[in-house]
């Protein structure tokens, strides 16, 4: 999946770099943190940074440079990084998974159910996990608690995206689908 033709404004597009690297053999966590990294590597590179590297925070979320609002997602076999120069925060998740109505009655509040999903919206269960997350991972910082969970993000319907909203802070999530795979993208402007 190429991240040409995401949905994002002009304005918006010309400042993130998404890199997409295949996860390799044996398949398994180190492997996908692995892809990660070299995602986030060449999506820093193309967005001009002088350092590459991307190293771990004590909780284990990935340390951007100054600068760099940045965002890693995977799933078993690819990995993706979102890179916005000057962004206060960035979110990225992928998702290759059925999100069945179990697990969507969990993360979904009944509000978001009812408009967002079919009849009344046009978005999938997979296309709102993924929203939540890539929201949860731009919103998270100096405002929100350490007790964050992604399922508290609320979503509404906001023209061509969505917007997620978490205790006053706003941010756009844009999501790309194709059969098999989800990209959700959120960007957080302000602090």
């Amino acid at each position: 999946m190429e991240p040409v033709g995401l949905p994002l404004p002009p304005g918006v597009a010309a400042r993130v770099r998404i890199a997409w690297r295949p996860v390799h053999p044996p398949y398994g966590p180190a492997q996908e943190s692995a892809a990660g990294r070299r995602a986030a590597s060449a999506a820093l590179l193309a967005a001009g940074a002088a350092v590459s590297a991307v190293p771990r925070e004590a909780d284990g979320r990935p340390r951007f440079p100054a600068g760099y609002a940045g965002s890693i997602s995977h799933t078993a076999r690819l990995a993706v990084a979102l890179v916005v120069p000057g962004a206060a925060g960035a979110g990225v998740d992928i998702e290759d998974a059925v999100i069945g109505p179990r697990v969507a009655r969990f993360v979904l509040r009944p509000a978001e159910r009812g408009a967002l999903l079919p009849p009344a919206g046009d978005f999938t269960p997979r296309e709102l996990f993924a929203a939540k997350e890539a929201a949860f991972k731009a919103l998270y910082g100096p405002r929100t608690s350490d007790h964050m969970v992604f399922w508290r993000v609320e979503l509404n319907a906001f023209g061509n995206c969505l917007e997620a909203s978490y205790r006053g802070l706003r941010v756009p999530v844009w999501i790309r689908s194709e059969a098999a795979l989800t990209l959700a993208v959120a960007i957080r402007t302000h602090s």
